[in-house]
This record gives structure tokens, sequence and C-alpha cells, in this order.
């Protein structure tokens, strides 16, 4: 068989084999894509009932659309009668081959297991029940996801049964008790297999288990299993609640429908989630930790804003290079600025048991600096002092405040640590101040700011041509303007990345630099392997470096590795807890993998932080628009548009929303508006090609993209895994410009 051609396949190599036929990889020579051929066992094929079941498999599954399903791609025949079904062919494996190195994790079982139940929901709902779900016929992606197989002896609503009452079908070990008694089963016996595949995932154990088949059918019909934390002691009574639910032997008690246990898994998964973190969070209490807040301008012209932050921040960079010391990150530290906010809230926002406060005064070349350092618990200050020195002492006061806050915290220095709290990457006062001014402007990431930004970066750079920090200042700037299309990519990028390439010459231990270079990498110059080279140096010089977990999260799932894209976004959240931008992160990774629900419950929190960001704005219309909220989607960007008149991608995605909607007028009027914003500043054309998959003009679409390839815009590296563009994937000319981009 292997290298036959078949219709249009060429067999590549055997995949596997199970009683009903073989299984092998193919490649579809007509639209150029690996696909799986399924045979009917050539002893099979003048067996009319096995024909039937075949047959039965490919109707079921190909009328089902939906992540966690196999994608069904044909039913043929070859030359000499034999029957086969195409599928789309996953790279991973069988919940089986999982389950046999080793029991899951609670979490990941939980997580899998409510991709299982999602669905089934659909499949039920479409009025076709599975009846011989087991852990061999759910698959695993390299990403993640599941995918439920072989609707071989699924039931079609109102089709006639393929076997008598009075005869079993499934797998002994996952019967339900009415499919043990060859009694009629229903959706209810998908969800009974899908608690002991539960049971299983976690104990690494079945829980009706004998020697014979009769002796197993007898504990299904009359045992109750073992309790789940007689197997697994961590393993809490919500699991235990779940999985009882599921095995009620009176089909009547279970869950009513797969879409209820997807809610509970749901539930199970958050709670596991906020356990982890209680329980991290507990081991952190004996720990010590700090929150940095800006410094107050004391100044008689209150013109030192971005001297107070600078400081602050500097102190930060500083701190947080000690193993014995958890400091809370900058974004999150800031929301408190000039916010008359109690000290004991701040703490427990931000998870730390201290704060240091301070102010500056600035009059000529003098300074006036206060610092206190103080215990969250009960408000009182442990260590406070002033500084009266001029402006060119601010190193050493840096320094002696860094110290300082060691000392009373009672952190252990290493040598090595000592050397990195008081390193100093520029000794120019002047050159600092720059860097300073551009990082407030930085921070900022408004259009004009940027600019500002950059100049303040470049000036800083000319005064001390091996400031390193000031050229990753440039770089991220660079690469901020890029992507956000304040500038055109072709310009920008090639400039960050000889920004960061000179950083490294300077100090290759820089985890921002690297962070920096992995990020242009990335969007301009889609070197997949380097840039994931780089986000990972840049976290293993730097774990709580939150910038690079947050762009690494965003690299994976680009990748469409979605699960470890959920966790570099959940680790850059612990680390930088009230930052927009990474909480909206984990929604947007969400949204990408296609569970749209906590997509939009992600979203929801960071529009209850800010209801006019953004990024969190664009993301959550097209999850509200695919679960059915469509007036949902409509209000918000109704209320949203005047805001994102000058942002591109967010009238992108709005545009695309209306189409999909069916809002045809407004996504042309939404056209318009970034026709007329194109004729005053550079606009990627992938914007407009959003707007056009969301009309269905396929033709008009791919030339805005083709554009954009030229142009290098950095939107292009989510053509992968964007559900906008779902309905062109399979186009001869989308598929060649993902080979182009190298996805």
């Amino acid at each position: 068989m292997i290298g036959q051609t078949i219709s249009h396949y060429r067999i590549l190599e055997k995949l596997g084999e199970g009683g009903m036929g073989v299984v092998y990889k193919a490649e579809d020579t007509k639209l150029d894509r690996s696909v799986a051929l399924k045979f009917l066992a050539s002893e099979l094929t003048r067996d009319p009932d096995a024909k039937v079941r075949f047959i039965n498999e490919a109707k079921a599954a190909s009328a089902l659309d939906h992540p966690n399903i196999c994608n069904i791609h044909e039913i043929g025949e070859t030359d000499d009668g034999q029957l086969f079904i195409a599928m789309a062919c996953y790279e991973g494996e069988s919940l089986k081959e999982k389950i046999a190195r080793t029991p899951l994790n609670l979490e990941e079982a939980a997580i899998l297991a409510s991709q299982i139940a999602e669905g089934l929901a659909k499949a039920h709902g479409k009025g076709i029940f599975h009846r011989d779900i087991k852990p061999a016929n759910i698959f695993i992606t390299n990403d993640g996801l599941v995918k439920i197989l072989d609707f071989g002896l699924a039931k079609l609503s109102g089709q006639t049964q393929l076997t008598r009452t009075g005869t079993t079908m499934g797998t002994v070990a996952y019967m339900s008790p009415e499919q043990a008694c060859g009694e009629v089963a229903d959706h209810r016996s998908d969800i009974w297999s899908t608690g002991i595949m539960l049971y299983e995932m976690v104990t690494g154990i079945l829980p009706f288990q004998a020697d014979q088949e009769q002796a197993t059918i007898h504990l299904i019909l009359t045992e109750e299993p073992q309790s789940v934390k007689s197997h697994h002691s961590d393993a809490p009574q919500q699991l235990e609640r779940i999985i009882e639910k599921c095995l009620r032997k009176d089909i009547s008690g279970r869950y009513e429908n797969a879409e209820a246990l997807h809610k509970d898994l749901e539930s199970l998964i958050e709670n596991l989630k906020s356990d982890t973190w209680e329980r991290k969070a507990s081991a952190q209490e004996s720990r010590p930790s700090i929150a940095v807040l800006p410094f107050k301008d004391m100044s008689p012209q209150r013109d030192q804003e971005y001297f107070c932050e600078g400081i602050a921040e500097e102190l930060i960079n500083a701190l947080v290079k000690l193993q014995g010391l958890r400091v809370a990150a900058r974004t999150s530290a800031f929301q408190f600025k000039d916010r008359d906010t109690d000290i004991k809230k701040i703490g427990e926002e931000l998870c730390v048991n201290t704060v240091l406060e301070g102010s500056i005064r600035k009059a000529r070349n003098l300074l006036r600096i206060t610092a206190q350092l103080i215990n969250v618990e009960d408000g009182f200050h442990i260590w406070s002092e002033k500084y009266d020195r001029e402006l060119d002492d601010i190193f050493a006061i840096q320094d002696e405040i860094s110290l300082a806050i060691v000392d009373r915290l009672k952190v252990k220095l290493l040598g090595e640590e000592r050397n990195s709290l008081i390193k100093r990457h520029t000794v120019n006062q002047e050159a600092h101040n720059l860097y300073l001014k551009g990082l407030y402007f930085w921070n900022r990431r408004l259009e004009g700011g940027m600019k500002l930004a950059l100049e303040y970066f470049q000036q800083a750079i000319a005064k001390d041509p091996n400031y390193a920090l000031a050229y990753v200042g440039a770089a991220d700037t660079y690469n901020i303007m890029g992507v956000f299309g304040y500038s055109p990519p072709n310009e920008t990028f090639p400039r960050a990345r000889a920004a960061a390439h000179r950083a490294l010459e300077i100090d290759d231990s820089l985890g921002e630099a690297h962070a920096s270079r992995g990020f242009t990498a990335m969007f301009c110059d889609w070197d997949w392997p380097a840039a994931e080279r780089e986000f990972k140096r840049a976290i293993d010089q730097n774990p709580a470096y939150a910038t690079a977990h947050e762009w690494y999260a965003v690299f994976l799932f680009a990748m469409g590795r979605y699960d470890e894209s959920l966790k570099e976004a959940l680790r850059s959240r612990d680390l930088d807890p009230l930052s927009l931008m990474i909480n909206a992160i984990a929604g947007i990774a969400h949204y990408f993998a296609r569970r749209m629900d906590e997509s939009i419950e992600h979203l929801e929190k960071v529009l209850e932080m800010d209801p006019n960001f953004l990024f969190a704005n664009a993301y959550i219309v097209l999850p509200l628009i695919e679960t059915g909220r469509r007036n949902e989607a409509i209000d918000i960007m109704r209320r949203v548009e005047p805001l994102a008149a000058e942002h591109a991608y967010t009238l992108g995605a709005f545009g695309a929303t209306y189409g999909i909607a069916g809002r045809r007028n407004d996504a042309r009027r939404i056209l318009g508006q970034l026709d007329e914003l194109a004729r005053q500043r550079y606009v990627s054309p992938v914007h407009r090609a959003y707007v056009l998959a969301g009309l269905g003009e396929t033709d008009e679409m791919m030339d805005c993209l083709e554009t954009g390839y030229q142009e290098r815009c950095p939107y292009l590296v989510f053509l992968k895994v964007d559900l906008a563009f779902d309905r062109v994937r399979s186009d001869q000319r989308f598929q060649s410009l993902l080979k182009k981009i190298g996805l």
C-alpha cells in the first residue's frame, strides 16, 4: 500500500490498525496537505454491517464541525471496492498512550476532559451519540487540543440502530450499565464513558476492572468505584462529585447533557488554578516580598515625573535579580500611582508583605530623596531615610536604598547578587537622565510618546555609545511602532534588530535585549526557531521579566501551541497581575485555541479593569459572535468605535466581526475608515484583509494579504491560527502564503 496513489492521495506510511481497519498517513496531492486515510479492513468488505458502520462513521463525523472533533474530508472507494475515509492528520498521541506513561496531573486531566465534553456537546446537539468513547478514540495534538475519533458506533438521530437490543456494543471497560445490558444507549452513555476516562486519567487505573469481560460487566452493574481520593490524596471534593455524577448507574441521575458536564469541569479547572496560585502564595509568604511604588514629585515645578518613575523602575530592576526576594512588576505596582490606596489593600492586590514609597524634590542640581519601607500587615515603617545630595550622586543613592531594603528584609546576598544589585549600565548622568525620559514615554505606548521615547533613547546613546539599556529601549520602541502600525514595518523592524544586536554586543547577559531580538525575529524575520531561542534565553537570564513571558506566550499561540502559550501567559500574569495587556494575552490565547467561553471570561475581567482598553475590546467581539452573543458584540463595537478611529487593528477586527454578523454596510463603512486613515499614515493592508475576510470577498482579501507579505506586516504571524481566515483556509493562494511565511 505504501507508495501507491489512491484517488488523489499518495500513501506515505502506516499509522496503525484496529478491528475495523487500517490507517495510513497520505499526501493530498490536490491541496498539498497531510491526511489520514482509514481503510475498511479487507476481510470486512463483504460484511454489510461492517460497511454500514464504516459509512456511518464518515456521515456522523462529517456532520460535525468543531475543534475537538476530527475533521472528515471525504469518503471514497478504490477500484477494487475497498472503502476509505480521508480525514485530518494530526501530530500527537492518543489519550491511551498518554495514560500508559503516567497518570495525569489534576489540572491537565480536567482540561482534557473539558475538551472531550465540549466536543460531545456539539455532537449531541446534532443528535449524534458516539457510544464508544475510550482513550484509544481520543487523540491529543502536540498543541494539547483534543480530537474525538472513530464515530463507527455512533447513532444518528432518526437512524435505525445498527445493533439489536440485547447486544452489547462498545468497549467493555468504558461501557455504561445500559450498554452492558444491551439496552438503548443515548448521550448519557457518552457522559458515563467520559467519567471513566477522567477517573483513569487521574488515578492511572480503571474504576471497574476484572480479568474477564463478564466479571467487569458485573462490577459496572453492581459495584461502586473506589474513591479517587484513595488513589490521589490531593484530589478535591469537586472532582469526586463530577466523577460520581458521571458514573451514576441510574441514567436519569447523570449529567443531563455534556454542556452541563463541561461547565462543571471548567469551574474545576479555575478552582485548581486558583488552588495552585494559593499554594504558591502560601509558600511565598515566608519569603520577603516588596512592591516599589513610583516616587512622588515634590519639586516646585512638578516637572520630575519621569525621574520619579525612573528611579522606582530602576530599583525594581535591581531588586528583581535577587533570588531571595519577590518583587511586584512595574506595571502592577504603578497602577497605584496618584491613588490614595490603603497600604494593606496594595499588599493584598500585589501579594506582597512590604511596600517601598518615597518622594523626590529637585531644585537646580540638588536632590532631596525620602524613602520608607512599610510593613503591609500593620502599616508601620520598617525603615526610612532621607538623602540630601547632588544630582551626580543619584547612582550612589539608588545603591544605598537597594542595600538598605535587602538588609531590613533580611535577604541573604550572594556575591554575584550583590554585584548585580549595584550594577550600572552607564556612569554618565546625562545619558541616564535621557534614558529615564525615554522610558517614561515608552511605557505609555502612545504614538506621539513613542516618537519622543525614541528621541530620548537616541540622545542617551549619543551621550554614552556603550549604554546597553538605551539600545534596548530603542529596539523596543521600534518593535512597538512596527506592531502598532505607527511606522511601516519594513522600516522599523530592521532598526529594532540592529539596536538589540548592539545591546547584546555590549552585554550578552541582558534578558531584555534577548527578548527584543526575539520579538523582531518573530514579527519581522518570521524566523521561528530564532524567536523561540531568544525568548527562552531572555527568560533564562531574567525569569522575573514579565514581558519576556508575555511575548513568548504570543509566539506560542501564533505557532498553534496553545497549552504552552496559556502556561506562559499565566506565568506572565502572576508576575504582573494588574497589567492590562498581559491579562488580555490569556484571553487572546484562549480565542486562538477556539476556547471561546474562556476567552470571553478572561477578556471581560480585563474590561472590568478598563472598559476602553482597545486590545481587549478588539478581541472579545469575535468570540461573542462565535458563541451566539451577537447583540453584545455589536453594542461593544458601537461604544468603542469612536475611540478606535485611529487604531487600525481594532477597526480591522470590528470590520471582520460586522461582516461575519451579516452587517455588511457597517463592515464597508469600516473599510472606508481604514482607507481614509491610510491617506494620513501607514495602515497595514492586513487590517483591510480582516474586513474583507468577514465579507467573504476572497480575491481582494488575498491581494491585501500578498501586499502585506511584501511589506513584512507583523500580523501575518497569526495567519495559521486566526479564526477570521477559517473560511479561506483551504484556498490554494492562502496555503501558498502560509508556506512562504513558514507556517
